[in-house]
């Protein structure tokens, strides 16, 4: 209830906190395939961990669409484009999309 009053969707939500999901994303390092089955895993903060963990130099313009399409609250939007999206070589002419 808590995170659907700040507007995130609490569905598949576990509760982890971006300071722990931030540290989980340090200690794993950059990994293009796990960040796309942790993205697939549709739970809320292993979606925000996947952008953190993605190597931007392999993020496609279809990977770009494909995860846009599954948002569904603000900080996952929010987490993925400042953390992955904006660091791709067509983040503006998606943006501008």
């Amino acid at each position: 209830m808590f995170m659907a009053s700040f507007g995130i969707n609490p569905e598949g939500t576990p509760g982890v906190s971006i300071p722990v999901v931030r540290k989980m994303a340090k200690q794993i390092g950059k990994s293009h395939s796990l960040a796309q089955e942790l993205w697939g895993s549709g739970v809320h903060e292993a979606r925000i961990l996947a952008c953190l963990v993605d190597d931007c130099a392999q993020v496609t313009e279809k990977q770009m669409d494909s995860w846009s399409g599954d948002f569904d609250s603000w900080d996952v939007c929010d987490q993925v484009c400042m953390n992955l999206f904006d660091k791709t070589p067509f983040a503006y002419s998606k943006a501008e999309e």
